[in-house]
């Protein structure tokens, strides 16, 4: 896609509930990469991997229903509806749905962990390598906040996320789903993590879906996670 780097200025609210500005300011203006960890407003400290979990990561193409496509980033614009997808991939996924109002094609067999305060609102996490992890959260936006373009480009976003982390971008792309509109962004980080990020905004939140495992293993998980990701759908339908 022809995409030009952007930027904005949002105004914060005074009350509890983030802003979309607020959000990204809040990854970006995290503690210097020689610092273990910093701390988030609710007192928490987060190590640098957790707190960059939060955004930062997936794509080089977009999904298709039924399996995973990898087009030219010409053919990926927002006016295109690109299908959720629901591959069950060999049986490595099966479906998942949330009475919280979301469904996503989940790792079978993975261990899965409720809400955490601060960090997550699920997780599943691989039985023999813990390091292999999906995380959801989700964080209240203003009412009048309806999609995730309100934090720039999509390509503006993903280099302020790279350069802010030290971190080498792969790819970022957007793909509009069922009306929703998608970031997704892929991420080499140098500790030798991969992590994919997936951000939209539906229901008054900020939905951030991360998958994250070390470099070495990302080509045996590159197809799994890109199918997690496009899966997700913060709404049922």
């Amino acid at each position: 896609a022809n995409l030009s780097l952007t930027h904005k200025t949002y105004q914060l609210e005074t009350n509890n509930t983030i802003t979309m500005g607020r959000f990204i300011n809040l990854i970006l203006a995290a503690a210097p990469l020689t610092v273990s960890g910093f701390s988030v407003p609710n007192g928490e400290v987060v190590s640098r991997r957790e707190s960059f979990a939060k955004a930062a990561s997936v794509i080089g193409g977009t999904i298709a229903a039924g399996g995973l496509v990898m087009p030219s980033a010409a053919s990926a614009t927002v006016t295109d509806e690109t299908p959720i997808v629901t591959t069950r991939q060999g049986g490595l996924l099966e479906k998942y749905q949330d009475s919280r109002g979301w469904k996503i094609m989940a790792p079978s067999g993975w261990n899965g962990f409720d809400g955490e305060v601060g960090a997550y609102d699920k997780k599943w996490q691989d039985l023999v390598d813990p390091f292999d992890n999906i995380k959801l959260s989700s964080t209240p936006v203003k009412s009048t906040t309806t999609s995730i373009d309100i934090l720039g480009e999509v390509e503006a976003v993903g280099a302020s996320l790279a350069a802010k982390r030290d971190a080498k971008l792969i790819a970022a792309l957007e793909r509009q789903t069922e009306g929703i509109l998608f970031y997704t962004f892929d991420f080499a980080l140098n500790d030798g993590t991969h992590q994919l990020l997936l951000l939209c905004v539906n229901k008054g939140k900020i939905w951030s879906l991360d998958a994250s495992t070390r470099e070495k293993r990302y080509s045996k998980r590159k197809e799994l996670y890109y199918n997690v990701l496009g899966s997700f759908m913060p709404k049922l339908s």
